[in-house]
């Protein structure tokens, strides 16, 4: 009689499912396992939510995509103080002994000794119209100074060696327009034809040339 009022105490208060609960789960009144969620979990049902949005479309790359392009970098301009360097060699069949070359393609000067060794090389600024022939010519005539054919250019140390159909051509140095007073190119720019038609010189090529030229010297045009 008093274990059957110990059980019935124990229902009466709640406590049948725990401390004398058999452990299957299928025990009537035995409370529904809960499934276990990872820390995290969102606590709605799946079935009640909305299906997510579909992901946009991906946009082309612009311009300031990519990988990083290599920068270019400007070329340094000449300074137009610095005379360029003769590089090339002696032409082949210019002559021999004492003389002087000049390579209308190279627009290089050689002045050669009697023994045919080159003293001096350098660049100038030949005809830009081109009129000069190739040859063997002479030097005729020199001028410490002189004036341009057209009067608006100064110039020294000319070497007259070829009588051309409006004036004669020759060696000098840069000419200087009188009306600004200023040489009407820079070094930087010997090496490319820009005369009328004469061969301009930097100065001190001018003063070689002018003392290695007497009366009669040989001057040789070549193309190469």
């Amino acid at each position: 009689m008093a274990t059957t009022c110990i059980a019935v105490t124990a229902g009466a208060f709640g406590l049948a499912d725990t401390a004398n609960a058999p452990e299957d789960s299928n025990f009537i009144g035995a409370p529904a396992p809960k499934p276990s969620r990872d820390a995290g979990d969102d606590v709605s049902r799946s079935a009640d939510r909305e299906p997510p949005p579909a992901p946009k479309a991906l946009r082309s790359p612009g311009p300031g995509f990519g990988p990083p392009q290599p920068q270019r970098t400007a070329t340094p301009k000449p300074n137009p103080n610095v005379k360029p360097a003769a590089t090339a060699e002696l032409p082949a069949k210019s002559g021999s002994g004492h003389r002087v070359v000049f390579d209308i393609t190279a627009q290089q000067v050689w002045l050669v000794n009697s023994k045919n060794a080159v003293v001096r090389t350098y660049l100038v600024s030949g005809s830009r119209f081109d009129q000069l022939p190739t040859g063997t010519f002479e030097v005729f005539s020199k001028s410490r100074d002189a004036v341009s054919w057209h009067g608006t250019e100064t110039m020294e140390y000319m070497v007259r060696f070829y009588r051309g159909e409006n004036s004669n051509i020759g060696f000098h140095d840069i000419p200087v327009a009188t009306a600004t007073g200023e040489e009407v190119q820079t070094l930087s720019q010997l090496g490319t034809p820009l005369s009328d038609g004469c061969i301009r010189q930097d100065l001190e090529d001018a003063v070689a040339l002018w003392e290695h030229t007497p009366v009669g010297t040989p001057i040789v045009v070549v193309r190469t």
